[in-house]
C-alpha cells in the first residue's frame, strides 16, 4: 500500500512539473525574443496553477509516506488531491478549446503586425491544414501551439487519473477507519493515535 502512495506522489510531482513547464514555455512562443509575442492568458495560466496543485499534492504524499508527521500530511494531501481533481477537467477543457480555436498568432493582413489574434479571425475549428504558414513570426507557430495543447490534454488526463486513484484510496480509508491517518510499519497498516 505504501508503494502505491509513493508512486502516485512521484507521478503527481513529475506530471505537475511538466505541466508548469508547458505553461511557462507557452508564455514565450517558440522561444521568440520579441516582446509582443509574449502574453498571459487562461490557456497559459491554467497549466501553471494546475501543475502547482499537482506538485503540492505529490510532495505531501511523499512526505506523508516518509512519516515525518503522521497526521496532518495525510489530511493536507487529501485536500490538495481533491483540489487537483477539480482543476484537471478545467485544464482539459481549456486545452481542448485552445486546440480547436487555433493559435493566437499575430497576423499582418492589415499591414501592421499585432493588430489582432488569428484564433478569433478564422472559423471554428481552426483549419490547421489550410494555413500551414499563416504565422509569419515566429515560424511554425501552428505546430508549436498544437503540440503544446496536445501535451496539456495528455497531462491533464493523466493528472486526473492519478488524483482520482489517490482520492479513491484515501476515501476508502476514511470510510473504513473514520480517518485517513495511517502509519506503515514493516509492511503492515497500523492506526496512528491522535
Amino acid at each position: 500500500m505504501k508503494g502505491l502512495y509513493q508512486a502516485a506522489g512521484w507521478v503527481l510531482a513529475t506530471l505537475g512539473s511538466l505541466s508548469v513547464c508547458s505553461g511557462v514555455i507557452a508564455f514565450f512562443p517558440v522561444f521568440s525574443s520579441k516582446l509582443w509575442f509574449t502574453g498571459w492568458s487562461v490557456w497559459i495560466a491554467c497549466p501553471i496553477w494546475n501543475g502547482a496543485l499537482a506538485i503540492t499534492a505529490g510532495i505531501l504524499l511523499l512526505l506523508a509516506c516518509k512519516e515525518w508527521t503522521q497526521r496532518y500530511l495525510w489530511e493536507a494531501s487529501f485536500t490538495f488531491v481533491i483540489v487537483s481533481i477539480m482543476g484537471c477537467p478545467l485544464h482539459f477543457a481549456i486545452a481542448l478549446e485552445s486546440a480547436l480555436l487555433g493559435p493566437y498568432c499575430f497576423y499582418s493582413f492589415s499591414g501592421t503586425a499585432g493588430t489582432n489574434y488569428l484564433g478569433y479571425a478564422v472559423a471554428f475549428p481552426f483549419p490547421y491544414t489550410q494555413f500551414p504558414s499563416i504565422c509569419v513570426d515566429p515560424p511554425h507557430y501552428e505546430e508549436y501551439h498544437l503540440t503544446l495543447q496536445a501535451l496539456d490534454l495528455c497531462l491533464s488526463f493523466a493528472l486526473l487519473c492519478t488524483s482520482l486513484t489517490v482520492f479513491v484510496k484515501l476515501s476508502a480509508r476514511l470510510i473504513r477507519n473514520g480517518h485517513i491517518n495511517v502509519s506503515f510499519n514493516r509492511g503492515e497498516q497500523v492506526l496512528v493515535p491522535f
